[in-house]
């Protein structure tokens, strides 16, 4: 069994830590957890990873830690550092292929290792990122099994 991650955007931790309290996992779809949510398999700590390695050159080891915002039995949600999502908003086409391609070669991580893949990912993330600043948002993760 598989983890699955969604994430989400939510105006303070107080509110994100309420939302799957409300409604179960398997009944999650498009934009109940604001902000157009996104499901994926990559971990939060991967993602954090990708976009502090490939686009502002901070090393592997360096990468800070994810706020544990609440831990349920069925559950947990995670905070990701601002550091994580702001970066991406400022980037061009040039910086997001450069950091596809560096993340594609650093040693000893895991998550998606195609450049292309990589590529496709932070793109996402990039609109995502876009969306949570307009509505004033953080970035959280629901993470359940």
């Amino acid at each position: 069994m598989g983890v699955t991650y969604k994430y989400f955007g939510a105006p303070d931790g107080a509110t994100a830590a309420r939302v799957p309290i409300s409604m179960r996992p398997e009944e999650l779809g498009g934009d109940e957890l604001g902000m157009g949510g996104m499901f994926t398999k990559i971990k939060p700590e991967t993602v954090a990873a990708m976009v502090l390695t490939g686009i502002q050159g901070i090393p592997l080891h360096r990468v800070p830690p994810l706020e544990l915002v609440v831990l349920h039995p069925d559950y947990a949600v995670v905070k990701l550092p601002m550091t994580v999502v702001d970066p991406l908003r400022g980037v061009g086409e040039e910086s997001v292929g450069a950091a596809a391609f560096i993340w594609s070669t650093v040693p000893d991580r895991g998550g998606p290792r195609d450049a292309f893949n990589v590529y496709q990912l932070l793109h996402e993330w990039q609109d995502f990122s876009h969306r949570l600043h307009d509505a004033g948002h953080q970035a959280y993760c629901l993470v359940w099994p």
